[in-house]
């Protein structure tokens, strides 16, 4: 079937947000309060297995703690980390990842339906729209944020939501993913998936993205496919995830 819909993922996927931004914010955080953990980038990579800034934090105190920590303690982190991602995004720490400006346009001005599906908060997915996507934020029909589901990735709640809220069958569709959980999301959704490999996702075992449709270390010029179809000029544009969906299995 005809491509319709593109669906994004943000962190890793639009911006290398989550070793260079959240992992930052949540240590600001961290030391706002007095609280003794401070995360560097390969200890934070382990923690990218719980889904969700809540729940890592959550995590991360029950351990130091002993005990779940309490919610009010729980909340007052997040609020602030949520602060500190917010004035990294403004302050020009952050930037959209090679070509994905790009294909955002083209699927834009090709009429594609495209929408963010994020187990991200609302609040630091509007810092980025804001400070990053800019104009190209007209091209995107809704979000799905954390907050809008009680699962987070890679459960596919969020995925289906998306579809359901599109009105779109998910053979239509196809979703843009940087990691293992965000490709067992899309999948599981019924999705095809094309993932574009974070610094994060990158670490991963290959095996874990069996059920992508292709492997691409970025999307914009000088494109290496891992694994897939070759791209053409070295840049994986909107014809080339068109082909990925004509050639999913049905």
């Amino acid at each position: 079937m005809a491509l319709q819909a593109l669906l994004w993922d943000v962190d890793g996927t639009l911006a290398e947000t989550e070793r260079d931004g959240h992992r930052l914010a949540f240590n600001r955080a961290f030391a706002d309060v007095g609280v003794p953990l401070h995360w560097d980038a390969a200890r934070y990579g382990e923690l990218l297995a719980i889904s969700g800034g809540g729940e890592r934090i959550t995590a991360a105190l029950a351990e130091l703690l002993g005990e779940p920590p309490p919610p009010e303690m729980v909340a007052e982190l997040q609020a602030r980390k949520q602060h500190h991602y917010g004035a990294l995004v403004a302050a020009g720490e952050l930037r959209l990842r090679p070509g994905v400006a790009e294909l955002i346009a083209a699927a834009g001005a090709a009429g594609l339906s495209q929408v963010i599906v994020t187990t991200s908060g609302r609040a630091a997915v509007a810092a980025l729209a804001e400070h990053l996507l800019g104009g190209l934020c007209q091209h995107f029909a809704f979000w799905v944020c954390g907050e809008d589901v009680a699962r987070k990735k890679p459960d596919p709640e969020a995925y289906r939501l998306a579809l359901q809220q599109l009105g779109y069958p998910a053979s239509t569709a196809l979703a843009l993913e940087d990691s293992g959980n965000g490709l067992a999301a899309a999948a599981s959704a019924g999705l095809a998936c094309l993932l574009t490999l974070s610094h994060y996702g990158s670490a991963e075992p290959p095996q874990r993205f069996a059920r992508a449709r292709a492997v691409v270390d970025q999307l914009g010029p000088g494109a290496a496919v891992l694994r897939g179809p070759a791209c053409q000029g070295g840049q994986i544009t909107l014809s080339y995830v068109q082909a990925l969906l004509e050639d999913s299995p049905t």
